[in-house]
């Protein structure tokens, strides 16, 4: 009995985090509408998750919370595809963005896969270089923990910015 509850235990610690934004994406697909919903949320979590994998390959932690880093990659990835056919045009009054080489805010898919391909290449190298050493992976582990804990970040500075929290679900707030 006690196997049985801890692998649906697993499974739900997986499983759950990506379901969160299953109702997100869903609302965004009905509306054909992005508005509301910050694009840097995927950016947080699919960095601090990438990183969270690495971080595995030198200490190993639950297997159910590395497929749960996975899966919101995966999860992640769909959601940003999502987010950018539906993002609205933007306007010529609108603001241009600051961030150096308009970071994230690219209007392509594959300019997001080819950065995120370029990250993981330069964490895995890092690894290989520096995977033996305790202070390296503490660091990657570190920082991928830090990382996520700002999630709430991003999109708490697009609704203070938009004056408002249309479009973004109060499911996923709840998550």
């Amino acid at each position: 009995m006690g196997n049985v509850l801890g692998i649906v235990t697993g499974i739900g610690m997986a499983c759950g985090p990506p379901l969160i934004y299953v109702d997100q994406a869903w609302s965004i697909i009905q509306k054909k509408d992005s508005t509301g919903f910050s694009m840097d949320v995927c950016a947080v979590l699919i960095f601090s998750n990438i990183m969270r994998c690495v971080f595995w390959l030198g200490s190993r932690f639950e297997l159910a919370l590395l497929m749960q880093s996975i899966l919101l990659i995966l999860a992640m990835l769909v959601l940003l595809f999502i987010l950018l056919k539906y993002r609205k045009p933007a306007s010529s009054s609108a603001k241009q963005s600051r961030r150096p080489l308009n970071f994230w805010m690219w209007p392509v898919y594959g300019q997001y896969i080819e950065f995120l391909a370029a990250f993981i290449v330069v964490l895995c190298t890092s690894y290989i270089i520096l995977g033996g050493y305790s202070w390296y992976i503490d660091t990657l582990g570190f920082i991928a923990l830090g990382l996520e804990s700002q999630l709430p970040t991003p999109q708490a500075i697009s609704n203070y910015h938009r004056k408002s929290c249309y479009g973004l679900r109060s499911s996923t707030l709840a998550g």
